[in-house]
Order: C-alpha cells, then structure tokens, then sequence
C-alpha cells in the first residue's frame, strides 16, 4: 500500500517537471509556447495522419521515369541503326550475277533473224563483180567478220551471199557496246585468234563444231542472233533480215576455219532497210 502511494507522488513529480519545462532552457533555440509537449508527441501518430503524396510529387517522380527513357532511348536508336547497317552490308544486288568471277548484267533475248534462200546463183554473181569490195577470198582456217553498227536511218539489217564451188560457214551476234563509228568493217582472224581474244575474257576454251553450230562467244556484251553453220551457199543464194534489238553492231561471221586445205571465194553484200 505504502508503496504504490509512493509510485504515484514520484508520476505527479514528473508530470510537474515535464510542464515546467521551457525550451528556451537549451541556448541557441527559440523559445516556442507550446501547451503541452505529451500532446505535441501524440500528435505524430502516423496511424491516426496516413500519408499521401502530393501530385507535386507525383509530376516529379513521372519526370525522372520521363528523362530515364529519354536516356535510354539514344542507345536503342543507335543499335537499331547498326543493325539495319549489317543487314544491308550482307544483302547482295539480286539484279548481278557472276560467270567466271566476271559480273555480267542480264542481255535482252534477241530474235531469230528472217532467212531466205534463192537459185539465183549467177545474177548474184553477176551483180556483185560489179560493186567494190563485195567479192573476196576466205582463206582456209581464216574467219572474216563484217562489223554493221545501227544507223538511225534504218531499222534492219539485210544480207546476201554465194560461194564458188564449196560451202562456208555463217553466224550472227550482236554487240551492244555503244556505237561509236558508223562506218561498215570487216576483219580477218585466223580461228586460233579468236579463241585467243576469248581467252582474254577469263572463260575456259570451248571450240565450237561449225558443222553442228558454234558455241554463243563468252563476251558478255555479246547476244547470238544465229550461231555459226555450214551454209549450202554454192548452191544457192543465202540471204536474211534482222530488225535492230538496240544500239549496238551486228557481227557477220563468215567461217572457214574447218577447212584444211580449200580458200573460199565469197560473193555478198550488206545493206539497211527501213
């Protein structure tokens, strides 16, 4: 008994102490009237005053997440670009192709030319000792080649031959390099000759049969029209057409590389037709 009286005077002690207590009794703080500091501490209950952020808060915390991204963003960019990069460093051109390591671009396909024959062996004859240049020999193992390039004038080409006594063999390409001389050429090549200039173009060798029809020349600008034949031109006149495909310059190649020992005496003509 004694003692619990004595637990109650030393609490009402206190209590008295607690309320005389002034802050001004600290030095260097101001003195702020307050009514009692046990209700000031109750009044920190955080259960009794929750707390919620401000929209203030909110807005700032959404501006950091903003310039988080905006940070990240330049390097996804930048990744996205190098990979576009690479996927294109890889892609090849669908429209080149290669032969022999040789990049060649895809030529039109050129149309048979128009043939015809005629019995008409002598008039030809006839009519071409006439005209300069339109009677020559062909000698044996030898290829003469008449070069025509397009004219504006004209839209097709035409040709007519006979030989003496013997056939020769004939073919027809195309080059479509530019025209650069409109005068009409012929050249003269031994067949070893033409194997050397294709030879020169890095394509495996491949002498064609004149009897059964010459392979297509490796050249990449070069079309065939009509490969190389044994024409019957002793017999009768061989003659042809052609309609241009484009710019570029007809090869008529007349062919006596098959043979050992005979020349050829060729009688023809080339002319243009509208």
């Amino acid at each position: 008994m004694i003692s619990a009286m004595e637990n109650l005077e030393a609490t009402s002690e206190l209590q008295s102490r607690l309320t005389s207590l002034s802050v001004s009794s600290f030095p260097g703080i101001t003195s702020i009237k307050e009514s009692n500091p046990l209700d000031r501490l109750q009044s920190t209950d955080l259960s009794k005053n929750p707390y919620h952020p401000s929209n203030a808060d909110m807005d700032e915390t959404n501006d950091k997440g903003a310039s988080h991204s905006d940070e990240e963003a330049p390097e996804q960019q930048a990744m996205g670009e190098n990979h576009e990069e690479d996927s294109s460093g890889d892609s090849q051109n669908p429209g080149e192709r290669k032969v022999y390591g040789i990049p060649q671009a895809q030529l039109p396909l050129l149309k048979p030319p128009s043939t015809w024959t005629s019995l008409a062996v002598k008039e030809l004859k006839a009519k071409l000792r006439l005209e300069k240049d339109s009677v020559v020999t062909v000698y044996r193992g030898d290829i003469m080649t008449v070069h025509v390039p397009t004219v504006p004038e004209g839209k097709r080409v035409c040709w007519e031959f006979a030989t003496d006594n013997y056939d020769i063999g004939f073919g027809i390409y195309f080059d479509w390099t530019p025209v650069t001389c409109r005068a009409i050429t012929v050249h003269i090549s031994e067949s070893s000759d033409d194997e050397d200039e294709e030879d020169e173009i890095e394509a495996p060798a491949n002498t064609g049969d004149v009897e059964k029809g010459s392979k297509a020349l490796a050249n990449s600008n070069l079309g065939e029209i009509l490969p190389v034949y044994r024409q019957d031109s002793h017999l009768a006149v061989q003659g042809g057409s052609h309609e241009y495909p484009g710019e570029g310059t007809y090869l008529l190649k007349f062919d006596n590389s098959y043979s050992l020992w005979r020349n050829k005496t060729l009688y023809y003509r080339v002319y243009y037709s509208a």
